[in-house]
């Protein structure tokens, strides 16, 4: 029997579906046939875009669509500034990091100073994968170990290593041997000390995770196996969107050092002021990672990714080993990486995802007392986790959820769904989201749980 993948199948077109179908569209799904069976579509019926400006999309037939999905266009798509940047580098040179070019150093000096002093080095690559993957070599180098700790749900790439390391991928994915899980940090569903764990301070709630780290440790060293890193992502976005206590991860990264490994912060999707509340979800938290990976984000969609680290945690490493990345750091997408940060800067993002985020997940708590179906709404800036049950309960109705989706889909609105049982809307929209698009999102959703009954 075939496995599912809650991050690629849960949402996803299938062939038998086909039938259905519009002729044009059906035919653009087969001829995907090239590219393989692994590949995956949004949706029964697959949305065939064409352009985008903002935080909206239009389709093939010049239909109007909200993403409320893409954290990669992070300033929006095709952003006039980030568009005429890259083109601009385009037209003059694009080639490697084996010749001086100041984009490259601007950018690494730039981006450095949002992050903690003791974060003073930095390595670029094209993908989160391929940054995942130095990070995990970097510290296994530093620490002389190869266990690494992630979440029950995780998802951190899919190069050989990093899928080893992303359960999400599903159970038809092999995962390392040396790799351990500790559960989700589930607010929703925890019972710690007999205590909900909503109701945990953020020490209580540290203090539990803490204990599933040295757990996860004490169990590499029953098997012979050094602890090297807990790879995080510090909203777990994969797990099903849990960004609260404030402050319960120090007792963790304290947990980490004391137990001989460094913490890789995985900020491609809290990263870059998405929580509305600090630049980096990391930074949001008060603690200091070792490492700190970033993707596509930083440049608005272009084959960008960062490692940065403290000198110490990197020397081993570099030392040793030669690295070098093709198209990590060109002067194109480096061009597009310092020009979306002046964005961010110029239209203060950070402050639009702090309170254009609070306006919409208010929104989306309003609808709980008329429709049961929302067991909860949790999230920080324009990161918004909405949980699907049956009513009454705290059991996940992934089938209601995936019917949300589609309904949605139809009153042209797009987003997915994360978590282990593939039941929790992820409301990621561009950074840019307005007040007039969490109106048209609120419409749309309130239409579809009238329409769905629930």
């Amino acid at each position: 029997m075939a496995t599912r993948s809650t991050i690629m199948d849960t949402n996803s077109f299938r062939p038998e579906m086909a039938a259905a179908l519009d002729p044009r569209t059906r035919r653009l799904t087969e001829e995907r046939s090239v590219l393989g069976p692994a590949y995956r579509l949004f949706y029964r019926n697959p949305v065939h875009l064409v352009r985008g400006q903002g935080a909206r999309l239009w389709d093939a037939d010049g239909v109007e669509y909200l993403d409320v999905y893409n954290n990669v266009a992070s300033v929006g798509h095709a952003n006039p500034r980030v568009v005429d940047a890259m083109t601009r580098q385009a037209s003059a040179l694009n080639t490697h990091t084996r010749y001086l070019h100041e984009n490259i150093l601007n950018y690494a000096e730039d981006i450095l100073s949002t992050m903690p002093p003791e974060i003073d080095r930095i390595m670029f690559q094209c993908t989160g994968s391929e940054a995942n993957d130095l990070a995990v070599r970097v510290a296994q180098t530093y620490t002389g170990g190869e266990g690494v700790i992630v979440t029950a749900e995780a998802y951190h790439g899919n190069s050989a290593l990093t899928s080893k390391l992303s359960p999400a991928l599903g159970t038809a994915q092999e995962l390392g041997l040396t790799m351990r899980t500790i559960p989700t940090p589930d607010t929703y569903r925890l019972v710690i000390d007999g205590k909900p764990a909503d109701e945990c301070t953020a020490q209580e709630f540290g203090a539990w995770m803490a204990g599933e780290v040295r757990k996860a440790v004490a169990d590499m060293e029953r098997h012979g196996i050094r602890f090297a890193a807990l790879l995080a992502d510090s909203i777990f976005s994969s797990d099903g969107v849990y960004p609260d206590p404030v402050g319960y991860l120090q007792p963790v990264i304290d947990t980490v050092h004391e137990l001989g490994g460094v913490w890789i912060a995985d900020e491609v999707q809290p990263g870059f002021t998405r929580t509305g509340d600090a630049f980096w979800g990391f930074e949001r938290q008060g603690i200091v990672p070792d490492v700190v990976t970033s993707g596509k984000p930083m440049a608005n969609g272009l084959p960008t990714s960062l490692m940065a680290t403290r000198h110490e945690v990197l020397e081993p490493f570099a030392a040793s080993i030669p690295y070098f990345n093709t198209f990590g750091g060109n002067p194109v997408c480096m061009a597009a990486a310092q020009e979306t940060l002046n964005v961010m800067r110029d239209e203060d993002t950070m402050g639009n995802a702090k309170r254009v985020g609070a306006i919409f997940k208010q929104a989306v708590t309003d609808l709980m007392a008329d429709h049961p179906c929302i067991g909860d709404v949790r999230g920080a800036g324009l990161y918004i986790g909405c949980e699907i049950v049956a009513p009454g309960t705290k059991d996940p109705d992934q089938p209601t959820a995936l019917d949300i989706l589609e309904t949605l889909r139809d009153h042209h609105v797009l987003t997915s769904v994360c978590g282990r049982f593939g039941n929790i809307l992820k409301l990621r929209p561009p950074l840019v989201f307005t007040e007039d698009d969490v109106d048209m999102f609120i419409s749309a959703f309130a239409t579809t749980l009238e329409e769905l009954g629930c």
